[in-house]
C-alpha cells in the first residue's frame, strides 16, 4: 500500500522551494553568486537550509527555467547570469597605501571627486567600532601600538575594509581604498590573494603607494591632531627611524609622490586616472 503525503507538508516544502529559488535569485543578481560560477553541491544547499535534497531540486529547477541556472552532469549547476557580468566588467579598485601623514587618504578622496566612484578610508570606515573594541579589552581607545591591537584588532580591521571592497566589486562599483597597507604591501602571498580577488570579480587592480619626507609627514601629522598619533609624536625620531622612505610594494604599483615640493597630488591623481583610461 502506498503511503499518502500530507497535504500540508508537500505545501510547506514547496513554499520552502520558492524561498530558497527567491534566495538564490537574489544572490546572483546581486552579484553574490556570479555568472559562470558553479553553485554549492545539492547536499552542501541542503545542510545550508536545513532542509531536503528534493526541496533542494525544486528551487533549482524553478531557477532553471528562470535561465539563471544551467544544470550539468553529476548534479552540476551553473550560474547564466550575462548580463549581470557585463555590468561588472571594467570595475576598477585603486588600493592607495603609504605612512601616517603621506596624504594617502587626501589622494584618494581626489581620485573620488574625479572620477565619481566609492571611497572606503580605513579609519573613516573602522574608527568607531575599533576605539569601542579596545575599550571593551581594557586598552586606550587611541592605541595602535600594543600587542592587542596589532593581533586583534587590526586583522579585523583589513578584514572588513576588503570585504566591503569585495561587495563594491560584486555590485560593479568601482572604488578606492586608502589605508596604510604597510605590512599587507610587503607580503607577496597577501598582494597574490588581493589580485586574486580583484580578477575573479572581473575588476582591474592598481596599486598605489603615497610617497612623502618625514618632515612633510609630522606636520600633516600635527596638523590633523588626531589622538591616534600621541605615541607617533611623542616618540618621533624613533618612529621614523622604522620607516623604509624608499619601500615599494611586493605587486605591480605606481609611486605619487607628496614631499614638499612635488607636483601637487590633484596633478598627480589626473595623470593616473588617464593611466588607467587607456589600459
Amino acid at each position: 500500500m502506498t503511503a499518502q503525503s500530507d497535504p500540508q507538508d508537500v505545501l510547506q516544502r514547496g513554499t520552502s522551494a520558492l524561498v530558497i529559488a527567491q534566495a538564490i535569485r537574489n544572490d546572483i543578481q546581486a552579484g553574490r553568486f556570479a555568472h559562470g560560477r558553479q553553485l554549492p553541491g545539492t547536499r552542501a544547499l541542503a545542510d545550508s537550509w536545513k532542509t531536503s535534497v528534493a526541496t533542494i531540486n525544486r528551487a533549482m529547477s524553478i531557477l532553471a527555467d528562470e535561465g539563471l541556472v544551467i544544470n550539468r552532469a553529476r548534479s552540476s549547476r551553473i550560474v547564466n547570469n550575462p548580463e549581470g557580468a557585463a555590468s561588472k566588467a571594467g570595475s576598477r579598485v585603486i588600493l592607495i597605501g603609504g605612512y601616517a601623514g603621506s596624504g594617502k587618504t587626501e589622494l584618494g578622496r581626489i581620485i573620488a571627486r574625479e572620477a565619481g566612484w566609492a571611497i572606503l578610508d580605513k579609519d573613516t570606515t573602522t574608527r568607531p567600532v575599533v576605539e569601542a573594541a579596545l575599550e571593551r579589552l581594557g586598552q586606550s581607545p587611541h592605541d595602535r601600538e600594543s600587542e592587542t591591537y596589532l593581533t586583534v584588532i587590526r586583522p579585523a580591521e583589513y578584514e572588513a575594509l576588503l570585504a566591503a571592497m569585495t561587495e563594491n566589486l560584486q555590485c560593479g562599483s568601482s572604488v578606492i581604498v586608502t589605508a596604510p597597507f604597510i605590512a599587507e604591501l610587503q607580503d607577496k602571498a597577501w598582494c597574490d590573494r588581493l589580485a586574486a580577488t580583484v580578477a575573479a570579480h572581473n575588476g582591474k587592480l592598481q596599486v598605489v603607494w603615497v610617497r612623502c619626507d618625514a618632515e612633510t609627514m609630522q606636520m600633516y601629522i600635527r596638523r590633523r591632531g588626531a589622538a591616534r598619533d600621541d605615541y607617533k609624536l611623542g616618540n618621533w625620531a624613533e618612529y621614523v627611524s622604522r620607516l623604509d622612505l624608499a619601500f615599494e610594494p611586493k605587486i605591480s604599483h605606481a609611486i605619487v609622490d607628496n614631499s614638499a615640493g612635488a607636483k601637487p597630488l590633484q596633478e598627480q591623481a589626473a595623470e593616473l586616472l588617464s593611466e588607467l583610461a587607456q589600459s
